[in-house]
This record gives C-alpha cells, structure tokens and sequence, in this order.
C-alpha cells in the first residue's frame, strides 16, 4: 500500500513539473518576442547643423525622429558621439524645436525602392519622386550599404565603350566597368558633355546623379539635355544645392545603389555623378560640424576616405555578370589642378578626362584638353594600329603647344623643324576632328578610321 501511495505521488509530482516546464517556456517564447526597449533622448543643444542629444543610445548612421512643439518630426541620422551625447544631423530644416524636445529612435533601415519602374523618374535622396508622375511602381527595395565585390572576382575591363564622343572613342577610350573623372572649373562645358554621353553611350541602363547642383541646372539637365529616347532608360537622382550635407552625401550613394541592381540583373549600366566635389563638400561640412579637425584645404581625413568607398561600388560585377561605367565630374575650384579633392580622385580613377577652360573660350567644344588627358586602361581595349595614331596625334597636338608662342609672335620659320611644320600643317585639322557638335554622334569604330586616316595609320 505504501508503494503505491509512493508511486501516484511521484506521479502526480512529475505531472506538476511537466506542466510547469511547459508553462516557462511558453512565457519565456512570449518574453523573446517582445521588442527590447528604445532609450529616447532629449535635445540638448543645436550648434550650427549639430543637433546634440543627451540619453539617447544609437549607432552611427542610425536614425530618429525630433519632435517640435508644434507636433512635427525631424528626421535626423547620428554622425558622431563624444562620452553620452549623441550628435545628429538633421535631413530637413530644424526650426520649431526647442530645448528638450523629445527624440525617438527610427527602428528602420534606410532603404529605396529599386527596379525597372524607377526607369524614366526622377527621385531625391530618398527614394520619393521628384517628377509629379506618382509613386513608383516595384516592389522591390534596396539598402544604401552595397554588396562588397571580391577585386579578384570581377571581370576585367576588355570591352570598349561607345560614347558617341569622337576625341574620347579614339584618343581616350573607355572601356565597360571603367571609372573615369571629369575634371574641369565651372562653366567649361561638364554638364554638356555629360548631356551628349546620356544619349550617345551604348548602354542598356544610364543612372545620372546631381549632386549639389542648382536647382535650374537640373530642371534644365532633365528637360533640355536628356532627349525623349534616353529619358525613357535613365534613372536621375536629383539632390540641389539647398539640401542638407547629409542628403547631398545620400544622393551619391542612392545613384549608385540604384546603379548596383541593375548590375546585378546583368545589364551595362553608365553612371555619371555631377559631382563628386559637392559629394566630398557635403562630408567636409558633416565632419566640421562634429568638430573632426582639418587636413587639407578644409578637408577632414575621413572625407578623403569616403571618396574610394563610393567609387570602389561601380565597375564590373562578377564575370558573366553586368557592369557600372562611371563618370564622376570633379570641380577643379579656382582651376587648380592640384585641389585636393582633384588630386584624390586622380589617383583612385582609372582614367580623368580634364576640360580646358582656354579652349572652351576658343570656342571648341567639347574642350578637353587631350594632353592632360588619360584612359589608363586603353592599351587594353584597342588594336595596334588604333595605339600608333592616337599616339601620334597626341605628339603633333604637343608639338604644337610648345612651340605655340613662337608661331604666335613670328618667330617660327618654315623648314628649320620638319616635325614642327607637320604640327603646324595639320594643326586646323586636329582641331576639325576634335570638335564635334553637342547632337551629333560618332560611334567607335568611326572615331576609329578617322582617327588612322588622319595621322597616316600612325606612320
């Protein structure tokens, strides 16, 4: 009798012990489901385009929300922290808050849309349409991070690109998944010459970035440059000169997010950003504010560390796969070509193409000046025979340049240097094959011929 009192006592107790085992792990599933708790801050103090937070607990680049007085949201990003205060900066203009106003940490990811219905839109540095033509219509989204590429995966450049640009098709050609600058002051032509490679380049997808430009240079690039055909397979990201440092900073990476995808459906895509000066200006005012110490020319270090970070993202993808061709127009400020953002970019660039503000008021367009200029992976893409008279007309073309002052006060005579009366003779039609008008197109194997017919093959 006693063992079995035992018996449905244990029983009874495992019974307990069953149920209360199963009643922990229910509550404990319920308790992992919950959202861990946000830390809202205050606002302690705005210095400049610095937003100071205090309790608030957030990563760099997150985001929150500030809200006024009168019910409004601010959206913000954190740039930096120094002990426990958060420094943020705001996307939109900040009036109406006043000290203390509440800040909620956004608990989502900053992402766009992407796809072939953002083909023929115009978006801003959010993703949102600019063109009044309604909301875009894909389903799919992207973040703003990007794909690392291994640099032994990718494709090498091999295949030449058509610009429709006769002096860059034969003397400085472009090769699909090249990145190449375009440097120039202001008001020499760069924005023109983008215009003729949106609808002359033989690519599948054009994405356009312009970044800190007038807001009547965009509306002009949109309606004037881009012709109805070339519209319809390009995507323009369009962040003004009035935007934010840090929407100016998201345009770049946007444009180039938008580029990425369509990479990675296997499609040539040409990228052209105008510019990656107001890029690096945009960063250069983001790091003052939170009091990163200069190092050139007003540059914080971590604004020459940006730069290769947007422009590593484009180039060829994985072999087989699609390509980004980049063009990144540089503003040369005060024509100096030893700018510090000029001289960054020559160096992570595989090519710069450099506009001559003396030959733009010559009246040449496109005014670039072929001596200053280099493809550094041409060798690569053209035969023999192309690299003879490209080599050849650069050689007339210096010859030329240096002897300039002499012919222009007289003192150059005929027959004492027959190199120099070839320059000399062919000079006007160097010049002829070099300027083309902004509607007419001259494909590669066309830049090509003309190319060796007029150097003599080279010889």
């Amino acid at each position: 009798m006693t063992a079995r009192i035992r018996d449905a006592h244990a029983r009874q107790r495992d019974g307990l012990t069953a149920g209360l085992r199963e009643r922990l792990e229910q509550s404990r599933g319920r308790v992992e489901r919950v959202a861990a708790p946000q830390s809202q801050g205050i606002l302690s103090r705005v210095t400049g385009l610095t937003l100071e937070a205090e309790g608030l607990r957030l990563p760099l680049g997150g985001r929150a929300l500030i809200h006024g007085e009168q019910g409004e949201a601010v959206p913000a990003e954190v740039v930096g922290f120094q002990n426990d205060r958060t420094f943020l900066m705001p996307e939109e203009a900040a009036a109406g808050l006043v000290p203390g106003a509440r800040i909620e940490p956004v608990d989502t990811q900053r992402s766009i849309p992407v796809g072939n219905g953002l083909l023929g839109r115009v978006i801003d540095a959010r993703g949102e349409p600019l063109d009044n033509l309604g909301p875009i219509r894909t389903h799919d989204r992207a973040t703003l991070n990007g794909r690392p590429i291994n640099p032994l995966s990718r494709a090498p450049v091999r295949e030449p690109l058509d610009t429709g640009v006769r002096s860059i098709n034969a003397l400085l050609s472009v090769g699909r998944g090249q990145r190449l600058g375009l440097f120039a002051g202001s008001g020499v032509g760069k924005s023109v010459l983008l215009g003729m490679m949106t609808r002359h380049t033989s690519a599948d997808v054009i994405v356009v970035g312009l970044i800190g430009e007038r807001g009547r240079e965009v509306n002009d690039f949109i309606h004037d440059i881009l012709d109805e055909e070339s519209r319809r397979r390009t995507v323009v990201v369009a962040v003004p000169a009035d935007q934010s440092p840090l929407l100016r900073q998201h345009g770049a990476w946007v444009a180039t997010t938008v580029a990425e995808q369509f990479r990675d459906q296997g499609l040539n895509v040409l990228l052209l950003m105008d510019s990656l000066t107001r890029f690096a200006q945009g960063a250069r005012e983001i790091a003052m504010a939170i009091g990163e110490p200069p190092a050139s020319k007003g540059y914080a270090a971590s604004v020459f560390a940006r730069l290769p970070q947007l422009v590593e993202r484009a180039g060829n993808g994985d072999v087989g796969g699609g390509s980004i061709t980049a063009f990144y127009t540089v503003l040369a400020e005060g024509d100096d070509p030893n700018d510090p953002i000029v001289d960054a970019a020559r160096a992570i660039l595989d090519g710069h193409v450099v506009l001559s503000r003396e030959i733009a008021e010559t009246g040449r367009y496109p005014a670039i000046d072929v001596g200053a200029s280099v493809s550094r992976v041409m060798s690569a893409l053209i035969s023999p025979e192309h690299e003879k008279a490209a080599r050849r007309f650069r050689d007339l073309a210096a010859t030329y340049q240096r002897n300039r002052d002499l012919i222009s006060v007289g003192a150059y005579r005929k027959g004492a240097d027959p190199h120099l009366d070839q320059a000399v003779a062919m000079h006007d039609r160097l010049e002829q094959f070099l300027a083309q008008g902004t509607r007419e197109a001259v494909d590669f194997d066309t830049a090509r011929d003309q190319l060796i017919a007029l150097t003599g093959g080279g010889a």
